[in-house]
């Protein structure tokens, strides 16, 4: 189990995306224990990124939202973490 690691970006773009719509916490908090049990689950979509954002990855939290997210080395533990990056729609995290 990697642990999560959350960037200030995320915490914004997160807390905008739920004022927006209420609904999609359950779904997105959902999202995220899944992310942090098992990264590659089919039900999630993982999936690498190319372009500006090569090097990314990014899975599916819903219809029209993605988390957008990197796996590091921690600098500390030297452990496997999941740094999340940026959450929104297709058009806004891409």
């Amino acid at each position: 189990m990697r642990p999560l690691v959350v960037t200030p970006k995320f915490r914004r773009a997160y807390r905008k995306l739920i004022k927006r719509d209420r609904t999609l916490q359950g779904d997105i908090d959902g999202v995220l224990r899944n992310l942090q049990a098992d990264v590659f689950s089919a039900a999630l979509g993982t999936h690498k990124l190319s372009g500006s954002l090569l090097g990314l990855w990014a899975c599916s939290c819903g219809y029209d939202c993605r988390v957008v997210f990197a796996l590091q080395a921690d600098a500390e533990s030297g452990e496997e973490v999941i740094l999340l990056l940026d959450i929104g729609t297709h058009d806004e995290v891409y």
